[in-house]
């Protein structure tokens, strides 16, 4: 008698919520944040999607999962650190992170109910403000006015026509070719003299314009005021 091949599947590893979750950020980076459903996450899995419900309630749950995984991907400031070095690393990281994960940009302060990650995260941010002498208010303005900006860089530079200086070239050449002479001569002045030159690339912008930001905080923190020192806890 022919024996028949063996057709039983081979053991899949266990699933487990981190699985899941990972498995929702690979979907997100590869496919973007509209392609992270239950039967998408489960097919990146090899299982059928209701076997997922043993591990996340649904995809609300999923979408908190994977913002707070980002949120452990960005470095948060170091207690007892110069306020300006770690707001500086940090909004560096998030940067990198966010680049990392372009769909998050649009969910990073968006749940409700946000992961551990994520509180930690927010926490050590606004301690190290706290710490450095900023009034709870003034902490608050630093916070949004910092998030703003990088969130606001990364979008603007995952938008951009180029990736590369040689991609830059070709751009402006060709936006040159379109300009008639003398029309917008600051405009052609500035990519000629400025974006056009050896070695420029747009994400040195990052750092300028974050420095202009940090500088005007201190600025404030040592206004006439002064520091004040944080409240203690009840």
């Amino acid at each position: 008698m022919t024996s028949r091949p063996d057709r039983r599947r081979a053991p899949r590893t266990s699933l487990s919520r981190e699985r899941v979750l990972e498995a929702a950020v690979r979907v997100a980076d590869e496919k973007g944040i509209a392609s992270v459903t239950m039967r998408k996450v489960a097919e990146r899995l090899g299982v059928e999607a209701m076997s997922l419900y043993h591990h996340v309630a649904g995809k609300e749950e999923i979408l908190d999962g994977i913002v707070d995984l980002v949120f452990e991907e960005i470095e948060p400031p170091s207690p007892g650190a110069d306020w300006k070095t770690a707001m500086r690393r940090r909004a560096a990281s998030a940067r990198r992170a966010l680049a990392r994960h372009p769909w998050a940009l649009g969910l990073m302060e968006s749940r409700r109910n946000p992961g551990p990650a994520t509180l930690r995260h927010h926490d050590a941010v606004i301690g190290s403000l706290r710490a450095a002498g900023f009034s709870i208010g003034m902490a608050a303005h630093a916070y949004s006015a910092i998030d703003s900006y990088v969130y606001g860089f990364v979008l603007q530079e995952a938008s951009l026509p180029f990736g590369t200086p040689e991609e830059l070239g070709d751009v402006a050449e060709s936006i040159t070719r379109r300009m008639p002479d003398g029309v917008y001569p600051h405009l052609a002045e500035m990519m000629a003299d400025h974006a056009l030159r050896p070695g420029y690339a747009y994400a040195d912008e990052f750092a300028f314009g974050l420095d202009l930001i940090l500088d005007g905080l201190e600025r404030i923190l040592n206004g006439p005021d002064g520091p004040r020192p944080p409240a203690r806890p009840d």
